[in-house]
């Protein structure tokens, strides 16, 4: 019997002239969990979509449990017992947590079975120690029970080696606790787990190994008791960087955001903001932390003019001319005119913020044609813009002129990003700026933030890491279920004291 889940050798996949994975060769051991860390485009993702069965290796070869095997499809994973939860949970939201774990397994019967098939599911979630209720439906669940689900799906399909896609991303640091202390179980029950993350903590935490890609090929695989984070970062960028994020104090802030008694309601008619209130001053960077669907989106696309509000006020001071205007049911080009910029970095980056037909000079162009006096359009200044950005963030692209839809998604998002600091706004949001984004790319985004804090601009930044956000941030506004559960200052406050107000624990922080 082989000690190892699975090996890869000389595995390699090619897109047109574009190596995605070039000789990987690499294992993963029985009851072990491996980290799996690289820059993006370096072929993780690439790499475990063929572990998966979603690509197909052009060369090389993969075993599984000492038997050489051909992965052509996601039930081949399946049915060697390899299962992969992506960052996007694939579940029916219609349906309960139990109906979605048995969905599509041949020979199993909701309506015959319903008892036996929860009373085995449920004796699996007791094994690990996991937190489901098996009757609630998906509409109503939180983004860890989510993830719990999909977790528990591929657990009772059979999988004995499990690849979690960023899976600590929206989760609070008890739940993310949690989710280490499940996974430590299933690694003392023989099952395998590669874990794929940006947060080197993390990976210090939970790993016994780390395998480092870069630029498509294997550069090693390293015990993580004889890892540091700067280790890592110059395994996977090449070179030595700082790991440490500016925070100049601010300097003379003065209000420039006064929201009071802000209420909204959601697409569906649910509340999504509740009797919300803060400032933000010109000079600081106010980070807002919450679990996903806390109000995060909602609050900003109020600020832009772009959601409908109930109740409330938004009052935006000008700082050269200092005159405040309630920004409420004004146009959102008006308020992007008054100096208020919005980059929200979605989940579908190009149907939501750029053309992906488009090179970068037309998606410079797009944000700012209405600018222009007459049918003639300036090329120039997009053109210089799209080559600053290129050069400032390291797009890798063979053009400016390329298409954007055929950038991989760590290269959209830069160009997303760039494109709205680029605008010089007074009051600047910026929403999920560094999502899947790198190490080294991260770090250029928040340089460039403290930038903006530096020439007086107000920042309102949204992050998922609670480290980055009490590391970067002046002080931190903390949302609950719409509402605000605390304001703290980022100076003082503890990741546990944060944690605890993501939940609604307002008393125990």
């Amino acid at each position: 019997m082989s000690e190892y889940a699975i090996e890869l050798s000389g595995l390699s996949k090619y897109f047109g002239k574009v190596a995605a994975n070039e000789d990987i060769t690499m294992n993963v051991r029985k009851g072990e969990i491996l980290s799996l860390l690289g820059e993006n485009g370096s072929g993780k993702t690439t790499l475990m979509n063929m572990l998966s069965g979603i690509y197909y290796p052009d060369s090389g070869q993969i075993t599984v449990g000492g038997r050489p095997v051909t992965i052509r499809s996601p039930k081949d994973a399946y049915d060697l017992g390899i299962g992969m939860v992506h960052q996007h949970f694939k579940l029916i939201d219609i349906f309960t947590a139990a109906e979605n774990i048995i969905l599509g397994m041949e020979g199993q019967s909701a309506v015959l079975n319903g008892r036996a098939i929860e009373a085995d599911i449920q004796q699996l979630i007791d094994r690990y120690g996991f937190r489901l209720d098996l009757k609630k439906k998906v509409y109503d669940m939180s983004v860890s029970e989510k993830q719990t689900t999909e977790i528990v799906k591929m657990l009772y399909r059979g999988a004995s080696l499990l690849i979690l896609d960023e899976p600590t991303a929206v989760l609070t640091p008890q739940e993310t606790e949690h989710l280490f202390s499940v996974m430590r179980r299933m690694r003392e029950d023989g099952k395998s787990l590669i874990i794929i993350t940006h947060k080197l903590n993390e990976v210090l935490a939970i790993s016994d190994r780390v395998t480092i890609l870069r630029k498509g090929h294997c550069i090693g695989t390293i015990d993580t008791k004889d890892a540091t984070e700067s280790l890592l970062t110059e395994m996977m960028v090449g070179e030595k960087i700082t790991l440490n994020i500016e925070r100049p104090d601010p300097v003379a802030p003065r209000t420039c955001l006064d929201v009071k008694g802000l209420t909204c309601r959601n697409a569906y008619g649910v509340l999504a903001l509740d009797d919300v209130s803060f400032t933000a001053s010109g000079g600081e960077i106010l980070g807002i932390a919450g679990v996903a669907g806390s109000g995060q989106k909602e609050l900003l696309e109020a600020v832009a003019g772009l959601q409908a509000v109930e109740s409330g006020q938004i009052l935006y001071t000008d700082p050269t001319t200092e005159q405040t205007q309630d920004l409420v049911g004004m146009d959102p080009l008006r308020i992007k005119k008054l100096g208020v910029s919005l980059a929200f970095v979605p989940e579908d980056r190009l149907g939501m913020g750029l053309v992906g037909d488009m090179g970068m000079p037309g998606n410079m162009m797009v944000r700012s044609y209405r600018d222009g006096h007459t049918g003639f359009l300036d090329r120039r200044h997009p053109r210089e813009l799209s080559v600053r950005i290129r050069d400032s963030l390291e797009v890798v692209t063979p053009g400016i002129n390329y298409p954007v839809r055929r950038l991989s998604g760590g290269n959209v998002q830069k160009i997303l990003v760039g494109r709205e600091i680029a605008s010089a706004p007074r009051l600047m949001m910026a929403a999920y700026a560094v999502r899947g984004l790198d190490i080294n790319t991260s770090y250029a985004i928040y340089d460039l933030l403290n930038e903006q804090k530096k020439k007086g601009v107000a920042v309102v930044y949204v992050g998922e890491d609670l480290d980055v956000l009490l590391a970067l941030s002046d002080r931190i506004m903390v949302l609950c279920a719409g509402r605000v559960s605390g304001i703290v200052d980022a100076r003082t406050a503890t990741k546990e004291q944060v944690g605890l107000l993501m939940a609604g624990n307002r008393e125990e922080a």
